[in-house]
């Protein structure tokens, strides 16, 4: 199956939301900067948005560019992510991705040394699960230390910051794809 032909059909979901608003093409065009002509390819699944168009559709259609996905009509899809075939997005941090190509979140694996030396705010919630070691985090000024099997949830806009507190430590961190954005803390 080709990435173009496993993307989502976002055309009518965001169709529908932009009609219960009662909103035109034109309307929307104005809000987004966008032209009309795109708009209505995008709703006829003729032209996918980018992530910056579709945030800009979901702000002008009072919504978040997740939910426009979640309403999205997904064809059917099995992918398996073997342990073996992919070492990693960085070698010195050891991250490897958990799904790839176009989901509705992130899932990655953590190996090893995690710093605490990035604050992370995520637009949507985020699962922490660690799956071997000892973790800390940071939430709002309380330290939690996590042990094998102990999860943390976090709901969108939370800042927090984690590392590891023991060698062989695995984390798998599940993240909604609308937006996840890793910012450096001036605190250090």
């Amino acid at each position: 199956m080709t990435e173009e032909a496993s993307a989502p059909r976002l055309g009518a979901g965001i169709r529908r939301r932009r009609r219960s608003l009662d909103l035109t093409l034109a309307e929307v065009a104005a809000a987004t900067g966008l032209s009309s002509p795109f708009l209505s390819q995008v709703e006829n699944d003729r032209a996918r948005p980018s992530m910056r168009s579709l945030q800009l559709i979901a702000d002008a259609l009072e919504t978040t560019a997740v939910q426009l996905m979640a309403a999205a009509e997904n064809p059917r899809r099995v992918d398996i992510v073997r342990a073996d075939a992919d070492p990693g997005l960085d070698p010195a941090t050891r991250v490897r991705p958990l799904v790839r190509g176009h989901h509705q979140m992130h899932a990655l694996e953590f190996t090893g040394d995690h710093d605490a030396d990035r604050a992370f705010e995520h637009r949507n919630d985020e699962l922490m699960y660690v799956a071997d070691g000892t973790v800390e985090v940071e939430v709002d000024g309380r330290t939690h230390r996590l042990g094998r099997g102990d999860t943390l949830y976090l709901t969108g806009g939370v800042r927090h910051r984690w590392r590891a507190l023991e060698q062989g430590t695995r984390v798998l961190l599940v993240a909604v794809a609308d937006h996840v954005e890793a910012t450096t803390d001036p605190r250090g």
